[in-house]
Formats: structure tokens, C-alpha cells, sequence
């Protein structure tokens, strides 16, 4: 186990990361799905909170970082055009569920099915973007997703009460990042002879 302030240093590398994707953003060289970063600010910071409610302590930094800066994305994808990304069906049927996810925790009010239902539809929020990192690795830079990942498994490492809430999102986290970054800096969609997924 790692003290505790790593999570601070998992955090910077993190916010290191998602603030290049950022300026990328602006300049339109990635193109994130808005549905996926909007889904992914709002999925985190309800966690964040029910993690705080649950104790969780500084664990639940990488929570908030992981909610606030795909904030920052959603909103400066509408700055250059050329980060737009066409929206589909499928990314708003994706959106549509992990709402519904969302709307659910509101209903239950309890810390650790807070912390799944946020699971859930961050998940269900990430489905278009895998999706796209499989089909047009191009539109994304893949040290973005690793530097989230590397946040998440700071956080694993420093956590001493093994509960969902303490490791519930880190390992959501690490995970779910890892995917996209293996899809887009190897480029995957491309190599393997599967049609286009969506």
C-alpha cells in the first residue's frame, strides 16, 4: 500500500493529461464525444459526493478530478468547431441510459448504490466513446486515457479500507481507461477485421 498523498500525485498526472486533451480540444486536433464527457462530468461529481458522505476521505480526489475536468472538455468542444464530433442514435441511446442510471440513484439516496448507479452510467457514457476509439482511433490521443488510468491506480494503491465506496470508482476508473487507451494508441478497430461497431 502507498501513503496517501499519492493519490495527490495520481491526481496531478491525471490533470496533467485531461488539461493537453483540453487545449487539444480547442485547437480541434481530438474531437470528444459530447455525450460521453457531459455523462462523465455529472456520473463522477455524484459519486464524489456520495463518497464523502460515505467517508471516503482523500481517495475521493480522483473522484472529483475525473467529474470536473470532463466538465471543462464538454464545454470547450463547443469552442472550435472542428473538435464537434456527430453525434449518433447510439451515442444518445447510450446517453438516454446512463441517465436513467442517474435518475435511479436520485431515487435510492444510499451511499454505496449511489456509487454503483454512478458506476453504471459512467459506464453507459464511456460505451460511445469506446466505440469511437475502436472505429477512429485518430480523433482521440492515447496518453490522455493512460494518465486517468494511472489516476485510478494511484488511488487503488493508497486505499486501506477495502469497501466499494474506498475502491468502488478508482477500479471503475483504471479500467475504463485502460480500454480506451490500449483501442486508440494501438489503433485495434484497425488491425483486427471485425466491420465497424454502431
Amino acid at each position: 500500500m502507498l501513503p496517501s498523498y499519492f493519490v495527490i500525485i495520481g491526481t496531478i498526472i491525471g490533470s496533467i493529461g485531461a488539461l493537453w486533451y483540453l487545449v487539444d480540444t480547442t485547437r480541434g486536433k481530438v474531437r470528444p464525444n459530447r455525450v460521453s464527457f457531459l455523462l462523465w462530468s455529472i456520473a463522477p461529481l455524484i459519486a464524489f459526493s456520495a463518497e464523502i458522505q460515505k467517508g471516503v476521505g482523500i481517495q475521493s480526489l480522483m473522484t472529483f478530478s475525473v467529474g470536473f475536468f470532463p466538465l471543462l472538455i464538454f464545454l470547450a468542444s463547443f469552442v472550435n468547431k472542428k473538435a464537434e464530433w456527430k453525434l449518433t442514435r447510439f451515442d444518445l441511446t447510450c446517453g438516454a441510459l446512463s441517465l436513467l442510471g442517474l435518475i435511479l440513484w436520485g431515487m435510492t439516496k444510499e451511499g454505496n448504490v449511489a456509487i454503483l448507479l454512478s458506476i453504471t452510467a459512467d459506464g453507459l457514457a464511456a460505451v460511445p466513446t469506446i466505440v469511437k476509439a475502436y472505429n477512429y482511433p485518430e480523433t482521440e490521443i492515447g496518453w490522455l486515457w493512460l494518465t486517468v488510468s494511472m489516476n485510478g491506480l494511484f488511488t487503488l494503491l493508497t486505499v486501506v479500507d477495502w469497501t466499494l465506496a474506498h475502491y468502488g470508482f478508482p477500479l471503475y476508473i483504471l479500467l475504463v481507461n485502460l480500454i480506451i487507451y490500449v483501442l486508440v494508441q494501438f489503433k485495434l478497430g484497425k488491425k483486427i477485421s471485425i466491420p465497424h461497431l454502431v
